[in-house]
C-alpha cells in the first residue's frame, strides 16, 4: 500500500481536538447517522470537519475488520486444541476444517464490497460484525468430542463471513478520504485487519499457555464474542453512512474485461493467497512435523507478514510496483525450496524459521503488487492521451478502486488453493513435500508472468508499472 506523495499539515491530521458545535450543519446529518455532505476534497470542509470524522470512522473501522479477520482464522488455531485421540479427526481432517472458511470468505468478499453502498458503511459495518456470531455460537453449543466432521465443516464454512470484512471496510473507508490521504488511510485499514490473524494465534498461545494442553477449544470463543458485541455496538454509535457512496458496476465490467484483471489478480493469487492460506495452514504443518506446542510460535509468520506490507508499497513506489513484485517472486521461491528442505530434514527451528521468512515476502507482496493497480491505468491513461482511448484521471481511480476489490477476492480464494494442495499432499505422502514442489512452481510462474508482461523491453508500453 504506497504512502501518501504530498505532506499534510499537523494540524490537518491532528483531529483530537473538541468537536465544533456546526458539526451535525456541516456535514447535513440526519437521523441513522446518515452523512448528505460529504467533501473531502475540499481543504476548508476537511480541516473543519471531514478530518475528525474520517479518523473516527476509520478508527472503528480497523476494530471490526481485526476482529472480522480473527473469527475468520480462529480455527487454525482452534483446530491445535483438538488432539486426534480425543477428537477423532487427522491432519487432513483439520485441513478441511480450515478450508472451508477460506473458501466462503473468498465468495463473500465482492458482495460485502457492493453492500456498503446499498446499506450503507456504519449500517453494514455493524451487520457484518453481528454476523459473526453465528459461527461462535453455533461451536460453543456443536464442539464436543464425537461431533461428525460434516457438522463442523457446516460451522467451520459460516466462518468465512469474516474473511468479507476485509473488503467492505476498505471500499467504506476509500469513500472517507481525499485522494491524497487514501494510501496511508487504506494503508492502516489493512495492515490493521490483517494482523487480526497474527493476534487470534497470539491470544491462542497464552490461552494454552494458561490452561495447558487439555484445553477446551471454546475457550477462544468464549474470548471473541464479547469482542464482536463490542464491535457492533461501538459500530452502531460511532460510524456514518455516506448518502454520496455509490456502487461502480461500470467499473467492475469494464475491469472483468480488461487484460491486466487476469494477470494482477493471479499474482495476488501468490502473495495474499500465500499469507492467508498460510495463517491457516502453519499451525497444522509444523504440528505433523512433530513441533511440540506450535502454537506458541506460530503467530510469528502472520505478524512479520503483515506489518511488513507497507513496506512493500513503499519500496513499490521508489523502485516500480513490477520489479519490486518481480524479485519478492524470486525471493518467495527461494525460500519456499528452503522451507522444502527444512521439512525434509526435520528440521523444526529451520522450518519455523524459513517459513517466517516466506510469511513476510507474501506480505511485502501484498503491497508491491497492489501498488500496480493504479500504476497500470496511470501508464494506459499517459500512453493514450490525446487519443480516443485516452481517460479521465478520475475514470482511473474508479477502475483502480474496482480492480483493487477484484482481485481481493480472487486472491483470498488462493488460500483455498493453499489448504487443498496440503491436504492432497498429506493423503499422498504423509507430509507436505508435493504441496512445496507446487508453491516453488507457482511462485516460479509468477515471477515470469511479472517480467514478460511488465519488464522486459519489448513485451509492454505501460511505462511505470
Amino acid at each position: 500500500m504506497s504512502v501518501p506523495t504530498r505532506p499534510v499539515p499537523d494540524d490537518v491530521i491532528d483531529l483530537d481536538g473538541p468537536q465544533a458545535q456546526s458539526d451535525d450543519e456541516l456535514l447535513q446529518r440526519r437521523e441513522n447517522h446518515w452523512i448528505d455532505r460529504w467533501e473531502p476534497e475540499d481543504p476548508e470542509f476537511w480541516k473543519a470537519v471531514g478530518a475528525r470524522t474520517a479518523k473516527r470512522n476509520l478508527l472503528f473501522s480497523i476494530l471490526s475488520e481485526h476482529v472480522g479477520f480473527s473469527v475468520w482464522v480462529i480455527w487454525s488455531v482452534m483446530v491445535l486444541f483438538m488432539p486426534p485421540p480425543v477428537w477423532g479427526f487427522d491432519v487432513t481432517d483439520k485441513f478441511l476444517l480450515t478450508t472451508t472458511p477460506a473458501l466462503l470468505g473468498s465468495f463473500v468478499r465482492l458482495p460485502y464490497t457492493f453492500a456498503i453502498a446499498t446499506f450503507g458503511g456504519r449500517n453494514w459495518t455493524v451487520v457484518s460484525a453481528a454476523l459473526l456470531l453465528v459461527p461462535a455460537v453455533l461451536a460453543i453449543f456443536l464442539l464436543e468430542p464425537g461431533v461428525s466432521l460434516s457438522t463442523l465443516l457446516v460451522v467451520t464454512a459460516i466462518a468465512g463471513v469474516g474473511g468479507g470484512n476485509f473488503a467492505s471496510s476498505m471500499a467504506n473507508i476509500n469513500n472517507f478520504y481525499p485522494q491524497h490521504l487514501k494510501g496511508r488511510a487504506l494503508g492502516l485499514n489493512a495492515g490493521g485487519g490483517n494482523l487480526g490473524v497474527a493476534v487470534v494465534q497470539i491470544i491462542g498461545a497464552l490461552v494454552l499457555f494458561a490452561n495447558g494442553p487439555t484445553t477446551d477449544p471454546r475457550v477462544m470463543l468464549y474470548i471473541y464474542v464479547p469482542l464482536v458485541l463490542l464491535c457492533t455496538v461501538l459500530a452502531w454509535t460511532q460510524m456514518d453512512n455516506l448518502t454520496m457512496a455509490k456502487n461502480d458496476k461500470g467499473a467492475l465490467r469494464a475491469v472483468a474485461r480488461h487484460k491486466h484483471t487476469g494477470i494482477i489478480s493471479f499474482l495476488y493469487i501468490g502473495t495474499f493467497g500465500s499469507f492467508i492460506g498460510f495463517g491457516f495452514a502453519f499451525g497444522q504443518v509444523l504440528a505433523a512435523a512433530g513441533a511440540e506446542r506450535p502454537i506458541y510460535y506460530v503467530w510469528l509468520g502472520a505478524l512479520a507478514g503483515s506489518l511488513i506490507r507497507p513496506v512493500g508499497g513503499m519500496l513499490a513506489d521508489r523502485y516500480k510496483g513490477s520489479t519490486v513484485s518481480f524479485w519478492n517472486f524470486i525471493a518467495m521461491t527461494v525460500a519456499a525450496v528452503v522451507v522444502a528442505f527444512a521439512a525434509d530434514s526435520g528440521s523444526i527451528p529451520l522450518l519455523a524459521t524459513s517459513f517466517t521468512v516466506l510469511f513476510m515476502l507474501t506480505g511485502l507482496g501484498n503491497g508491491s503488487v497492489y501498488k500496480m493497480i493504479p500504476a497500470i491505468f496511470h501508464a494506459e491513461s499517459m500512453r493514450d492521451r490525446g487519443t480516443e482511448a485516452g481517460r479521465s484521471a478520475q475514470q482511473d481511480r474508479r477502475l483502480a478502486s474496482a480492480l483493487v476489490g477484484l482481485a481481493g477476492a480472487v486472491g483470498a480464494f488462493g488460500g483455498v488453493l493453499v489448504q487443498i494442495a496440503f491436504r492432497e499432499s498429506f493423503l499422498a505422502y504423509g507430509n507436505g513435500s508435493a504441496a512445496y514442489l507446487a508453491f516453488i512452481a507457482f511462485y516460479v510462474a509468477c515471477a515470469l508472468v511479472t517480467w514478460f508482461v511488465y519488464l522486459r523491453p519489448s513485451a509492454s508500453t505501460l511505462a511505470g508499472v
